[in-house]
């Protein structure tokens, strides 16, 4: 990654990376399209710092009246700068269907998410759809002016967060409030413990199934070995991979079921 200081606004010059493949496919759900003459552009919010970023062509950015100490210190990081992958892609392109899938969607990147937040985010996205999704987390933020924390949230029911119109998931939320605040699930802990006992502490949450903990894993601890499977990815497995995946692809799956992910949903539509 390249970058440049114009006035208060930073340029970054980035190959393999499309504001809209990444932004706009599921992986977070705190971004939204807005018109500003570019390419594309979306506002958004990480660790409740908001963000306007462009993109002015295939490969230049411009992320908006932001200092450069914050781009380095928390947005580099975020959009997965320091991972080269175009190198990834080469790899992956071994495989005839990811070969496919890169050449199909060859912006997408995983987002370095906050873990509460994401754990949160994917609660909610349980048996819904993303506007939806996209909706619940609007109220939560602005009923607190931001993403609560844990600790802000302890006092909260099912009956407390109706406002949400989160159905069946607020006992959920509540139940991933009191794991965390009462230390039966310790976040930072399962960020680096073996992958099986993280998976397995994880699903201690009332709602966090195989999937949830996998997104968990990928979006919000950057376990790039989680390997989310819903329909979509059940389909790829079947028709394309029968006899399993690729193992020379373990170390690296979650982000090659990204691709896999958006090629298949596209080229059902």
């Amino acid at each position: 990654m390249d970058y440049s200081v114009k006035n208060n606004d930073i340029i970054v010059y980035e190959k393999d990376f499309d504001l809209d493949e990444t932004l706009d496919c599921g992986q977070a759900f705190r971004w939204k399209k807005i018109d500003r003459g570019y390419k594309s552009t979306y506002e958004g919010s990480f660790l409740n710092e908001n963000l306007t970023v462009s993109q002015l062509s295939d490969s230049i950015f411009m992320f908006h009246d932001i200092s450069e100490d914050d781009f380095l210190e928390k947005w580099v990081d975020y959009f997965d700068f320091c991972t080269d992958y175009g190198e990834l892609k080469k790899q992956f392109s071994e495989d005839e269907t990811l070969a496919k899938a890169c050449a199909f969607a060859g912006g997408i990147r995983l987002l370095r998410q906050n873990s509460w937040e994401c754990l949160i985010s994917f609660i909610i996205s349980q048996n819904n759809n993303i506007p939806r999704i996209k909706g619940i987390i609007d109220r939560l933020c602005v009923h607190y002016n931001e993403f609560p924390t844990p600790s802000e949230m302890a006092e909260e029911t099912p009956d407390s967060l109706s406002f949400l119109r989160s159905g069946f998931r607020a006992k959920y939320l509540c139940d991933a409030v009191s794991c965390v605040n009462s230390g039966k699930v310790d976040l930072n802990a399962v960020s680096s413990a073996p992958i099986e006992e993280a998976r397995a502490v994880l699903k201690k949450i009332k709602g966090v199934g195989p999937k949830v903990a996998e997104c968990v894993l990928l979006f919000g601890m950057y376990r790039k070995e989680a390997f989310p499977v819903d329909v979509w990815i059940k389909r790829v497995l079947a028709h394309y991979y029968p006899n399993g995946f690729p193992e020379f692809l373990n170390e690296n799956a979650g982000i090659a079921q990204q691709y896999l992910f958006h090629y298949i949903r596209n080229l059902n539509e």
